[in-house]
């Protein structure tokens, strides 16, 4: 491997002194440099190609793709200090469009970092960022481009890390139905005491609960014999309480609401569930914040193997074939409203029918199509943000983005004919407006010093992302065949 390494060095200082950053006069003598470097006599003779056409399903005209090599590659090149998120949507419809053969891997390039996506895994964000400085060293990231290609090996896999997670606490609900007669839980008590224990462990991750806070009781219990019912059951009764704990472990809990910590689970946990929570390669241990909410659900239900899931019709769907639905149903239209805005009017118009836009999935299952939705809503909103923010002064901007982010749960509804799936799409769906205020605060604040130093000053509404909501009213058992459905401007979903 010392030759490919020396090749790949020889690109970065070829980039270094020769190459300024223009998309349109650089591209192509970076992208051959590129080829050239992973051991191929140039592009062409590798059988890419440059600014191939793509042609538009839900639109006349076409587009050009920087570069496709089929069945593997297509790459997205755009100006140095670009940021690249802005250009996700545009690289994820090149991808969808490239047919036949489309390819495995996408990248986004700016010059100085290489955005690698596998939408067939994940979407949203990449499965690794790569920058052009240290490709020498991380050059396994991108083993698809070599003459014999090599499964590559990212470090942003969420997919995996949600599979992981899926199937621990899936064991810990198995092992909590299985246990002997006088000690098992019913389903129900089972499904619950799994769901607030997501909630917790996507808590810590997300800063909404102290950190470490389940792996230091799951310590406790093993290490101290302190009694799991009392610590666990102690904390969900805190997330459920308004007045804050002043004093004791519970220091710190906020309110979190939603209706899930409404009740707590009779149940002393053994060691082995424990461990299933929170030993050294328990759930608890894994890094949440990787954990995907889009596929999370359908994973846990498939993970549970679930007698039922073929009597209901249920299968897993990917985000990519999500993205089919949502896409020209929702996101384009808006897409091409928001762009087409002229004025500050025009886009604080656009934003309000935004808020009051509705989805439905009539039959939700765990929510996948409905976290999707609100996220690229969520997007919208945040596109038309940035909008705002180019067309008016910095204090107007502030005055008008109170709300950072102006999508709420309560705008999405779903229905479902299976108790555990309607459960899973409420969580799903908190989880939601706590990623997408996040995602919307590095946006649109992301270069304005004045807002890390006076978030507080400011009086942004919306900032903290609890309590969650209630949403009973929204996701609800039932039969879509037979019941009443919800008012909506737009149906999703995947019925069976």
């Amino acid at each position: 491997m010392s030759e490919l390494v020396n090749s790949l060095k020889s690109f970065q200082t070829y980039v270094q002194n020769h190459i300024r950053g223009d998309e349109k006069g650089e591209s192509q003598v970076f992208l051959d440099r590129l080829f050239v470097a992973f051991g191929h006599n140039g592009h062409k003779e590798a059988g890419a190609t440059l600014e191939e056409r793509i042609k538009k399903n839900d639109s006349k005209g076409t587009s050009f793709a920087d570069l496709i090599w089929k069945p593997r590659l297509l790459i997205e090149m755009k100006k140095r200090g670009a940021k690249l998120q802005l250009h996700y949507r545009q690289a994820f419809d090149y991808w969808l469009n490239a047919v036949p053969n489309r390819p495995r891997y996408v990248i986004l390039c700016n010059f100085d970092e290489f955005w690698i996506y596998d939408f067939d895994r994940q979407l949203n964000e990449p499965v690794d960022i790569v920058r052009v400085e240290e490709l020498h060293q991380r050059y396994t990231a991108l083993n698809f481009m070599l003459p014999i290609e090599r499964a590559p090996i990212f470090e942003n896999d969420r997919e995996a890390v949600s599979k992981r997670a899926a199937y621990q606490m899936a064991e810990l609900y198995r092992e909590l139905t299985r246990r002997p007669p006088a000690k098992r839980l019913s389903s129900a008590d089972a499904q619950r005491l799994t769901l607030q224990l997501v909630i917790a462990m996507f808590a810590e991750d997300i800063d909404l609960l102290p950190a470490g806070t389940i792996t230091t009781i799951v310590r406790d219990c093993l290490e101290s014999g302190q009694s799991s019912h009392d610590l666990l059951n102690g904390l969900f009764r805190q997330m459920n309480s308004k007045p804050p704990a002043r004093h004791g472990r519970y220091a710190g809990v906020p309110y979190f609401n939603g209706g899930l910590f409404a009740e707590t689970v009779d149940v002393e946990l053994n060691e082995h569930e424990l461990g299933l929570i929170g030993g050294d390669q328990g759930a608890s241990s894994q890094d949440w914040t990787k954990v995907n909410p889009a596929i999370y659900g359908t994973l846990f239900e498939q993970s549970m193997g679930s007698k039922t899931q073929h009597q209901h019709g249920r299968h897993f769907t990917s985000e990519a074939d999500i993205e089919r639905i949502v896409g020209p149903t929702i996101v384009r239209p808006w897409q091409a409203r928001i762009d087409a805005a002229k004025s500050k009017g025009e886009l604080l118009e656009i934003r309000k029918e935004l808020r009051d836009f509705r989805v439905l999935d009539p039959a939700c299952g765990s929510g996948n199509f409905l976290y999707v939705a609100f996220r690229e809503m969520s997007r919208l909103d945040l596109r038309l943000m940035m909008r705002l923010k180019e067309t008016v002064s910095p204090a107007e901007f502030h005055k008008q983005a109170k709300l950072i982010s102006g999508i709420s749960p309560l705008q999405f509804f779903g229905i479902d004919n299976d108790p555990f799936g309607v459960e899973l799409a409420k969580v799903t769906l908190m989880l939601a407006k706590k990623l997408a205020h996040d995602e919307a605060v590095a946006e649109l604040f992301d270069d304005d010093g004045d807002y890390r130093k006076g978030v507080a000053e400011l009086g942004f509404e919306g900032e903290n992302a609890l309590p969650l909501d209630n949403l009973d009213a929204n996701v609800r058992l039932g039969d879509a065949m037979f019941d009443e459905w919800p008012e909506a401007e737009a149906i999703v979903g995947n019925p069976p």
